[in-house]
C-alpha cells in the first residue's frame, strides 16, 4: 500500500491559490457536502468548533472520496491531542495562537517521529499508516507532515521572522479576528490598522519562501491579500452559510406569503 500523498503541501509549495473553508458543525455528512462545493480545501476546526480526534476521522473518511484537500485546526499545542490527530490520518495541522519560535518548533517535534521529533509509534493502531499496511512509512512521514501556524497577536507579529526561520514550519496563517483583538480593535477586523498589519505580514510571510495564509470574509479583501502574498484563504464557514441562507428563505417566503 503506498503512502497517502499530501497534496495541500504540495499545492502551498508550488504557490497555488487554494481556496477553503470552514467546517464548524462537526458531521461527516456535511463535511461530505462541502467536499462536493469545488473548494480546494477544508479546515476542520478543533478550536472554537467541538470537533474531537472521533469526530474529525469521520470527516476525514466522508471526504476522502474527493479532490478538496483538508486540513485540521487543532485546539491547542498539546503534543499527545495532535498526536491522535495525526494517527487517525491528518497530514496538514493548523495551529493556533504561534507567539514565539520555540512554541513553533516545540510544534514541528510533536509532529515527527524520533529523532527529529516525539511523536509516538503506534502504527499498528493507527489509520495514518494503514494499520502497518503503508510500505516504509517510518521513512515517508516525516515529509508528508505539513504544519501551518497561526499568527493572531501582537506578540506573534512581533516574534514573526524568527518564527519564520523555523525549520519544518511549512506556513503561516493570519487570524484577523483575534489580532484586531490584541491590537485593540476587538470585533473590527476589517480596521485599516489592522488590514494594514495583515497585508505587512503577509507580505513578511511570502518573502520568506513559506506559505502565507488568512481569513477574507469578502472577494475585495480576498484579492488584496493575494496580492499582499497570500497563497491559500479562507473565505467561508459552513454554519454560517447554512445560517444565511436559512435566513435569506425565511425572509424571503414571510415576505411573499404575508
Amino acid at each position: 500500500m503506498q503512502m497517502p500523498l499530501n497534496e495541500f503541501k504540495r499545492a502551498l509549495q508550488a504557490g497555488e491559490t487554494q481556496i477553503g473553508a470552514f467546517l464548524g458543525l462537526c458531521d461527516p455528512y456535511s463535511a461530505e457536502v462541502m467536499s462536493t462545493a469545488g473548494l480546494d480545501w477544508l479546515l476542520i476546526d478543533g478550536e472554537h468548533a467541538v470537533n474531537t480526534p472521533a469526530s474529525v476521522l469521520r470527516q476525514l473518511q466522508a471526504m476522502a472520496p474527493y479532490p478538496v484537500r483538508p486540513v485540521v485546526r487543532t485546539l491547542d499545542h498539546d503534543a499527545a491531542r495532535i498526536k491522535q490527530y495525526l494517527d487517525v490520518g491528518v497530514q496538514s495541522l493548523l495551529v493556533p495562537m504561534v507567539e514565539s519560535a520555540d512554541e513553533a518548533q516545540a510544534l514541528v517535534r510533536a509532529m515527527r517521529y524520533p529523532p527529529a521529533g516525539i511523536r509516538g509509534v503506534g502504527t499498528g493502531l493507527a489509520r495514518a499508516a494503514r494499520w502497518n499496511g503503508v510500505k516504509d512509512y517510518f521513512a515517508q512521514a516525516n515529509e508528508q507532515m505539513c504544519l501551518i501556524v497561526q499568527v493572531e497577536s501582537r506578540a506573534g507579529l512581533d516574534a514573526l521572522d524568527a518564527i519564520l526561520a523555523v525549520d519544518g514550519v511549512d506556513a503561516v496563517f493570519i487570524g484577523p479576528s483575534d489580532l484586531a483583538a490584541s491590537l485593540g480593535y476587538l470585533g473590527q477586523p476589517g480596521h485599516p490598522e489592522v488590514k494594514a498589519a495583515v497585508a505587512d505580514a503577509l507580505a513578511r510571510i511570502r518573502a520568506s519562501g513559506k506559505g502565507a495564509g488568512v481569513f477574507a470574509t469578502d472577494t475585495g479583501s480576498a484579492a488584496a491579500y493575494r496580492a499582499s502574498g497570500a497563497s491559500f484563504l479562507v473565505v467561508g464557514v459552513d454554519v454560517l452559510l447554512l445560517r444565511n441562507a436559512a435566513m435569506q428563505m425565511a425572509a424571503s417566503f414571510k415576505g411573499a406569503v404575508q
